[in-house]
């Protein structure tokens, strides 16, 4: 079955987020026998997880609104264990086609379940759990073979939604993370330690309901970002994306001590834009450095995100950029430093948070059907190098994985789903990210597609 399957009887033509390796698979499979082509290397044990939204329906309204589903993959010792999908079992799931809204929001006293979800965006492991996210709700738990364990709310202690963005410190193995609401708080923080235990919450004040995506952690300070997208109670109850932008709503990113509280934010004017993912932030002196992609404005006239025909134009796309805050003299500097349009930026977790040298993104030029292509920052030298996939093949968000005996901060392997249209199928391809430009060390050869969906992570097995 497809999504045009599933909309048969309607006249209206397929959106796009419900097209091609957009559209949904319903079944989950469980397959052993597992194709690779060149060599896995033999220290990559553990397993790649992918999650993305995967309407059970075969109809959404929105790319963002679907059904969580994780794709998997296990390494070991050089072989291709198994593949796996599943669905995150959340109340969503339980109850397909009834609206959002619905199932979480109490119409008398407008209280929120938190427990209502789709946990269709990231998937993270921190002290002993993994953990499907998405920004509305609280986290999922799954097993390592992705069976929904149940919710999650740190033993009661939190009370509020979770971004779908935590951050891991490197050093202290604390989890960062904040939750977002329409109804105040409109932003609130949080700090679990390294053992899971949620250590702080603390109240930010923003200056009404904003998409809070992202945020970003250097060694130091959070780093947050209230930018112009402002919720709309009448979309919502619509259930279609409750989010529009504001011409009225001022720019700005808010920078707080990592352990601080409210008093503490100090408040930074920036150019109007909208910014999906950091990257990463790091401290020079009295300086916060972030990176991340940022795109000029979104969801002015709707919210549907349509990609055209055609690369689309680098200017209205999310870019590489970097935005300099000195806490000394107040001033802000910021600019972009790429011309091509690139998203879904993730770096080496052991330098989260530290000035770090590389930076890997997706060129989104994959995203309108163009030519399939990871990209490599150096901020170091101001170079950029290129994967290109072969015609027809569209990698996802690729994720770092440092060689155990590597020696230089480049020396390990990203992993991506790529979708071969030709084929109609997906494979797991592992590249050298020393050597980005080269052909794939190995490919983990999938019995099916893998459907665009947004982002994942290496878990390795415990040392």
């Amino acid at each position: 079955m497809t999504a045009t399957d599933a909309k048969k009887d309607s006249t209206e033509p397929t959106p796009w987020h419900l097209s091609g390796n957009n559209a949904p698979v319903f079944d989950e499979a469980t397959v052993t026998e597992l194709e690779v082509r060149g060599a896995i290397p033999p220290e990559l044990n553990g397993r790649y997880f992918r999650n993305g939204a995967n309407p059970q329906t075969g109809v959404s309204e929105h790319w963002f609104l679907g059904d969580g589903m994780i794709h998997g993959v296990e390494l070991a010792g050089g072989r291709a264990n198994w593949y796996r999908n599943r669905y995150v079992r959340t109340p969503c799931y339980a109850q397909p086609g009834k609206g959002r809204m619905e199932l979480m929001l109490d119409p008398e006293t407008f209280a929120i379940d938190y427990n209502v979800s789709v946990a269709n965006t990231h998937l993270i492991a921190h002290a002993g759990r993994i953990l499907a996210l998405e920004e509305g709700a609280l986290p999922y738990e799954l097993s390592p073979t992705l069976d929904t364990v149940g919710p999650w709310n740190f033993d009661g202690k939190l009370t509020t939604a979770m971004t779908a963005h935590p951050k891991v410190c490197p050093e202290t193995g604390e989890l960062l993370f904040f939750g977002y609401g329409f109804l105040e708080p409109y932003l609130t923080y949080h700090r679990a330690d390294a053992q899971g235990r949620l250590v702080q919450s603390t109240e930010i004040t923003v200056g009404g309901p904003t998409m809070h995506h992202d945020f970003a952690v250097s060694r130091n300070h959070t780093v947050f970002m209230d930018l112009p997208m402002v919720f709309d109670m009448e979309l919502a109850m619509l259930g279609t994306m409750p989010i529009k932008w504001s011409d009225d709503y001022p720019a700005r990113f808010g920078i707080m001590p990592r352990a601080g509280s409210d008093a503490d934010v100090r408040w930074f004017d920036v150019e109007p834009c909208y910014v999906f993912h950091t990257l990463n932030a790091h401290d020079e002196g009295d300086t916060v450095v972030v990176r991340g992609c940022r795109m000029p404005e979104v969801w002015r006239d709707g919210s549907a995100m349509e990609p055209g025909e055609g690369d689309p134009d680098p200017a209205s796309m999310p870019r590489m950029h970097e935005w300099r805050f000195d806490l000394a003299t107040g001033r802000v500097s910021e600019r972009y430093l790429d011309d091509e349009s690139s998203d879904f930026p993730r770096l080496a977790e052991r330098d989260a948070g530290r000035p770090a040298r590389y930076g890997y993104a997706m060129g989104m030029a994959a995203f309108a059907g163009g030519a399939g292509r990871i990209f490599k920052y150096d901020f170091a030298d101001g170079t950029k190098s290129v994967h290109a996939f072969a015609d027809g093949q569209s990698p996802a968000e690729s994720t770092f994985v440092a060689a155990a005996d590597g020696t230089q901060p480049d020396d390990g392997w990203l992993m991506t789903y790529v979708y071969d249209a030709g084929r109609d199928t997906s494979h797991l391809a592992i590249l050298d990210a020393s050597n980005l430009a080269a052909d794939p060390v190995a490919e983990v050869q999938l019995p099916r597609r893998v459907p665009s969906g947004f982002h994942g992570s290496w878990i390795p097995d415990p040392a």
